[in-house]
């Protein structure tokens, strides 16, 4: 890979969401990231090479709870620029691996923690997920339809966005005081408390008194009739986001509506017969009629496409958001860098495929690496 992160090198101890999300995007910006993965995760036969939290690294195989693989790990981290872990607080130091040990090793260590609840706190060990963080966080509650619980989104808030991505600015951050002041540190990213960075505008908008239905019934939760989705006539759906009076005012042309017809926009009490008029119109279009009614306009009338679909949108095609990887179709490395572009990643790795290469690389003969494979340190493929 190229990009401008070349040069750093990673360590990234495997495990759910958010790890290999961060460790993805490192490596997407040009990173060379080795996944320390399981001992017993060594197989011998083809890994998932399209799977897009494991794209472009290599991989190395340690038992963790062998002595002699914790001294291997550590000897990984004397030339590493990075190490991301995302066990539950306290298992790193059980190990032999947490934030003291691997500093006094390598002082220049960016070590990420990415964890639920946080390394301290009453709670910092509960067991948790995606759901769970984004409940307490508040950034939960405002998601959803009137009068039913809360929607789940998936786990893209919490775990990638609030997680993942706010470990790799966390990172950066911390690589860019490491040129000033030649000392790493740790980052203790949380994904209860990155879901609740997310709703800075939520927070906002209740502090000036201007998220006050309940939810399901404001601007941006889909109580608007002109900022949410409509049933088409085939079944599926466009989104509909005109917020600004312009975009509105497209929207309505679009439709075959006339403003002066109609409540205010803005009119809250006229939001249900609004809602009910464009559901009404949009009902008499599939999907894609209504796509190629609004396409060119500024009324922000989108096809909500399936994920198969998305990459043969004609702006995904024109540049090429998405790329092949392990005969897979993934997502491009974002953002784009004009100077140090990142390239196509490589698919990802069989577990413990570059053990020895890894090794060696690190300094250890052959028959050390002979050794620490009989020993059951560590696990090669071949």
């Amino acid at each position: 890979m190229s990009g401008p992160l070349t040069g750093v090198r990673v360590l990234e101890f495997t495990n759910l969401a958010p790890v290999p999300f961060a460790a993805t995007m490192l490596s997407d910006l040009g990173a060379d990231v080795v996944r320390v993965d399981r001992h017993d995760a060594v197989t011998g036969g083809p890994a998932r090479p399209g799977d897009p939290l494991a794209r472009g690294r290599r991989s190395i195989a340690l038992d963790l709870k062998h002595p002699e693989a914790v001294a291997v790990a550590l000897r990984l981290v004397e030339s590493a620029d990075v190490l991301v872990e995302g066990f539950r607080p306290g298992v790193c130091e059980r190990l032999g691996i947490g934030p003291d040990a691997c500093l006094a090793v390598n002082p220049r260590l960016v070590y990420a923690r990415i964890s639920g609840w946080g390394q301290d706190g009453p709670g910092a060990k509960e067991a948790g997920h995606d759901l769970d963080y984004l409940a307490a966080s508040g950034a939960l509650a405002p998601i959803g339809p009137s009068g039913a619980p809360p929607t789940p989104p998936l786990n893209y808030v919490a775990d990638f966005a609030g997680g993942g991505m706010l470990a790799v600015v966390g990172i950066l951050a911390a690589l860019c005081e490491r040129e000033r002041s030649g000392r790493g540190q740790v980052v203790d990213a949380a994904m209860v408390e990155g879901a609740a960075l997310l709703s800075a505008q939520l927070r906002g908008l209740l502090a000036d008194g201007m998220w006050t239905g309940p939810r399901g019934g404001n601007l941006l939760d889909g109580g608007a009739p002109f900022y949410r989705c409509y049933t088409c006539a085939d079944g599926r759906f466009v989104a509909v986001a005109a917020l600004e009076p312009r975009f509105y005012a497209a929207l309505l042309a679009g439709l075959g509506l006339v403003e002066e017809d109609l409540p205010g926009q803005y009119d809250e009490a006229g939001w249900p017969l609004l809602h009910e008029t464009f559901a009404a119109v949009l009902a008499t279009g599939t999907r894609d009629e209504w796509a190629e009614r609004f396409a060119g306009t500024d009324a922000c009338v989108t096809p909500v496409l399936d994920p198969a679909e998305a990459p043969h949108h004609p702006q995904a095609a024109a540049r090429r958001s998405f790329v092949d990887v392990g005969g897979q179709v993934q997502p491009a490395p974002a953002p784009r860098l004009s100077r140090t572009p990142s390239g196509v990643p490589g698919p990802a790795p069989v577990p413990g495929a570059h053990t020895r290469e890894v090794l060696a690389a690190a300094g250890f003969g052959e028959a050390e690496v002979r050794e620490l494979v009989r020993s059951g340190a560590v696990a090669a493929d071949r």
